[in-house]
């Protein structure tokens, strides 16, 4: 139970921080949301690449997710 209410809030910070590094201006249920999503695209990309690590790792991981997700709804969804 712990552990996925970890992952609800590194998947929640990875968001802010992404909304934050891609200038998005979204609000910040919007970055939350995909940055959960994001989460699950980084860790899979880290399964793909083998990196694992501990929190900082994981939080790094599920940014770069969460920017890639944000960038993907930026370019599909807003096309502003």
């Amino acid at each position: 139970m712990l552990s996925i209410i970890l992952s609800l809030v590194l998947g929640g910070v990875a968001g802010w921080l992404a909304g934050k590094i891609m200038k998005m201006e979204n609000s910040l249920l919007i970055n939350v949301i995909l940055g959960l999503v994001g989460g699950v695209v980084g860790g899979w990309i880290g399964n793909l690449l083998n990196i694992s690590g501990g929190l900082i790792v994981s939080l790094l991981l599920a940014v770069v997710g969460a920017c890639l997700v944000l960038w993907l709804y930026k370019v599909l969804i807003k096309k502003k």
